[in-house]
């Protein structure tokens, strides 16, 4: 069925919005609650009605259901003031206004229009194929298996709606328009490159491109010699991916900024989350929090973003930043448990489990299992990698929490979380009685986040290992600035880091920090 009203047409089968020819991005719970309305327009429909219909009875809080539907509204042109479609009555409920045309659609009708599909309520991106510059039409095979590559590994990341490769490939040969193919396939993003090889060597070139707006994202170059093919494929698939996927992440952000409070969905609230909780500060994981609770407010059902809220309660907890410990560290554990049992088979929500049941459990063996899991799912996840490495490290394993993380910062050296696993680096080595290179990685992770206080700490137990002992009371005074309740014993109690950092708790001691 569908159903036209002013410029619109709403395809309840396809689950599709159009106004004119241009697809209305909209989220699965805002269509539902569209479909309702429409196909009860004949009546007022009440609050429980719409709880009972697109919640399932569920607790939903006045303000919650207000900004469902002024998104519904914004979908359809239409606003809380204006009320030109949907009607708000008062004391009695809401009803659908507009005049309506039903129209059933015949199947295999040959003469149906060519509709653009609706463009997801998340990343969506299509891999073009790689034009093959070489002049060697036996390179074809080369292009095709980069592209097919990058397909299958950015579906490995479960936030991303990636189009396969039979579509993508209708495009091959072919001089493109991106507007139009981000149209037709229904994406945001378009990857799209050339491959040359010449003289052993085989250079990549690629761009990320807005397909709405067809400005350029991201454009790389990657040259190295031709040797073993697939291990240049995996090397080229894991350098491409591991640039774009931030950068995807950072346009959503932006996206998500420019919307209107009224506008957001659930996973723009959660965008601007990971925003706020990035540099791990007191006042960012509070913003955060606020915004990832009004995300789950909207979508009871989002493990991510249980997942994100449990780790925020769980940096609370280790940085010291909570007066009420006790119920931070039950709800990061309550949140944790809650995620996968939303989606147990999403790495990051595995990897992000792993850490919070590792800083607050403890249970080794199972943070261990869930942290290989992680990275088996996806090997190009960075936050996979970083993860297992504290894991590993709050284990007593720091060999091979090192190569963790350095896995994690190779594959992506500019992420916002940088300054986390270099500190993990640091501590790692530090046990090891590596003792220079664990200043110098704290020394890295001091400069991109200064007011995080898990460098110091590093700096501060490394360098009254070695003897410097003004540096050692110069690091443990600049952290005391920003941990002032720093104690050995109640930093000890926080979490489970203090069970394996025997090296760095004697240093402690040494720079002449307080028990």
């Amino acid at each position: 069925m569908r159903y036209l009203f002013e410029e619109y047409a709403f395809d309840t089968a396809r689950r599709e919005l159009y106004r004119g020819t241009d697809a209305v991005a909209v989220s699965p719970q805002v269509f539902d609650l569209l479909d309702y309305l429409i196909r009860h327009r004949d009546r007022v429909v009440t609050k429980d009605n719409l709880i009972g219909a697109i919640w399932q009875g569920r607790v939903v809080s006045d303000a919650a259901l207000t900004t469902r539907l002024n998104a519904v509204r914004s979908a359809i042109g239409d606003s809380g003031e204006a009320q030109r479609l949907i009607r708000t009555l008062p004391r009695k409920g809401f009803r659908f206004v507009g005049e309506v045309r039903e129209e059933r659609e015949v199947a295999g009708a040959d003469d149906a229009p060519e509709r653009a599909p609706a463009i997801p309520d998340r990343p969506s991106i299509a891999v073009l194929p790689f034009a093959n510059m070489s002049g060697d039409p036996e390179q074809e095979y080369f292009a095709d298996g980069m592209v097919d590559e990058i397909t299958t590994a950015l579906s490995r990341f479960k936030g991303l709606f990636v189009i396969a490769r039979n579509s993508s490939f209708t495009f091959k040969g072919k001089a493109v328009d991106i507007k139009d193919v981000g149209r037709r396939l229904g994406v945001r993003y378009v990857l799209e490159g050339e491959v040359r090889k010449a003289a052993g060597r085989v250079r990549i070139t690629g761009r990320l491109i807005n397909a709405a707006t067809g400005t350029h994202i991201w454009a790389d170059r990657f040259e190295r010699d031709m040797t073993d093919i697939f291990a240049l494929q995996d090397e080229f698939t894991l350098a491409v991916v591991s640039a774009i996927r931030p950068k995807l992440v950072q346009a959503e952000i932006a996206l998500a900024s420019r919307r209107r409070p009224e506008d957001l969905t659930a996973y723009d609230l959660f965008l601007r989350a990971l925003q706020q909780v990035g540099p791990s500060t007191r006042e960012g994981l509070a913003q955060g929090l606020r915004l990832i609770h009004r995300a789950l407010e909207l979508y009871p059902r989002f493990a991510a973003a249980a997942a994100l809220a449990g780790a925020c309660h769980a940096e609370n907890v280790v940085r010291n930043y909570t007066t009420e410990p006790q119920f931070e560290r039950e709800e990061a554990v309550r949140l944790m448990r809650l995620a996968l049992s939303l989606d147990d088979g999403d790495p990051d929500t595995l990897a992000s489990a792993a850490l919070i049941s590792a800083l607050l459990v403890g249970d080794c063996e199972t943070e261990i299992e869930m942290s290989d899991r992680a990275v088996k799912l996806n090997p190009n996840s960075y936050r996979a990698w970083h993860c297992r490495g504290w894991v590993l490290k709050i284990a007593g394993q720091p060999e091979e929490a090192i190569r963790s993380l350095e896995r994690a910062m190779r594959m992506s050296p500019l992420d916002p979380e940088t300054f986390a696993a270099l500190t993990g680096m640091g501590f790692a080595l530090l046990e090891l009685r590596r003792f220079d290179e664990a200043i110098i990685a704290a020394k890295k992770a001091q400069r991109l986040n200064p007011c995080y206080p898990g460098p110091y700490r590093c700096l501060a137990s490394a360098f009254a290992h070695l003897g410097r002992d003004a540096e050692a009371r110069e690091a443990a005074a600049r952290m005391l600035e920003l941990d002032p309740a720093f104690t050995i014993s109640a930093w000890s109690a926080r979490s489970q880091i203090s069970k394996t950092a025997d090296l760095m708790i004697e240093g402690f001691r040494k720079a002449g920090l307080s028990e």
